[in-house]
């Protein structure tokens, strides 16, 4: 079966009724349900809140894993009817940062292409890569995700490298003075 129509157009009772039945449905989708709470302009805040309570109940994993995925809808659709003041915004970011760490650590993922991260999205509406997924070390890469950590983690590498290399200066000097 086939929601008919899209979120951003349904009234109030529907979402409930849609979000209770959801694996009824095969369009259903959870990501296009948190935007549309940003972009139907039917509802009031509150029902907005309730709907984003309401879904969470079933979709609480998945609300989190949006930290990664799509980190900009999650802080909207987290702080809906909320004025924020770049204070309250950067200390948010902060936290979605250290979560997106700790999931990442939790559930062993090496990589970090996901979501927003994975596709080209410069701006510009005349751009021909918008959309274009794309390698996380590419050119075209306009945002990656970055942590503390990986800093202190690269250094640590440049200084095991640099060790090895030294070892074996040492092995060799050794190497040459017995042979010759």
């Amino acid at each position: 079966m086939k929601i008919g129509k899209k979120f951003n157009e349904l009234e109030f009772s529907e979402y409930l009724s849609i979000i209770e039945n959801n694996k009824k449905y095969s369009d259903f989708n959870t990501l296009g349900l948190y935007r549309s709470l940003l972009e139907n302009e039917k509802l009031e805040i509150s029902q907005k809140l309730k709907i984003r309570d309401f879904a969470n109940s079933y979709f609480q994993k998945t609300f989190d894993f949006l930290q990664i995925k799509d980190p900009l809808t999650y802080l909207k659709v987290k702080t809906i009817g909320e004025d924020l003041t770049k204070g309250d915004e950067e200390n948010l970011w902060n936290i979605i940062k250290e979560n997106q760490q700790k999931i990442l650590k939790d559930k062993r993922i090496k990589h970090r292409n996901f979501g927003d991260y994975s596709k080209h999205n410069c701006g510009y509406d005349d751009c021909i890569w918008n959309g274009l997924m794309i390698r996380q070390n590419s050119w075209l890469v306009e945002s990656n995700m970055h942590f503390k950590d990986d800093k202190i983690k690269y250094q640590q590498k440049i200084k095991s490298e640099r060790r090895k290399s030294e070892r074996k200066n040492e092995y060799k000097i050794i190497r040459d003075n017995l042979n010759g």
